[in-house]
């Protein structure tokens, strides 16, 4: 699939902010932004990054696919785990430099950790926290045994 042309040329400020061509701006890497949340609940699955052969690829398929910036390859969400991602709609932002895909989360879990959220931890703020602050887990428990779906498989 060619992905050169699968996206608008980016125009004026005016088009881009409100037009209705799509036209996504990747960083210098070729790399846009990703946040995955559940289309039901709102919640914060995971951020991740995709290319424009990932984001076509999401287009056309209607899953979730990803650029793995530590594999360096397309990465189907969930075509090891069965974790897959159906993607209910599918949002930029007014600059067209995010990209917001709201999904019906398969098999309970987003996280390759196990949990149901990437964001399963949270950072104190304010004048305690100053320094040496320490992550608190805020889920109570793991969705799935990452080791018995993955083995030694690097993430």
């Amino acid at each position: 699939m060619s992905t050169a042309s699968a996206f608008a040329d980016r125009g004026s400020k005016e088009q881009i902010e409100t037009g209705s061509a799509f036209a996504p701006k990747f960083d210098e890497k070729g790399l846009i932004p990703a946040i995955a949340t559940d289309f039901d609940s709102g919640e914060v699955l995971m951020q991740a990054w995709m290319n424009a052969e990932a984001l076509a690829k999401t287009i056309e398929i209607g899953e979730a696919v990803y650029w793995s910036r530590s594999r360096q390859e397309l990465w189907h969400k969930g075509a090891t785990s069965g974790h897959t991602q159906i993607v209910k709609e599918l949002r930029t932002d007014c600059d067209q430099d995010s990209i917001w895909l709201r999904v019906e989360q398969k098999g309970g879990a987003a996280c390759h950790v196990g949990y149901r959220s990437c964001f399963y931890r949270r950072i104190p703020v304010g004048a305690q926290a100053a320094g040496d602050a320490e992550l608190e887990v805020t889920e109570s428990e793991k969705a799935y045994d990452p080791a018995a779906v993955y083995g030694k498989k690097s993430h």
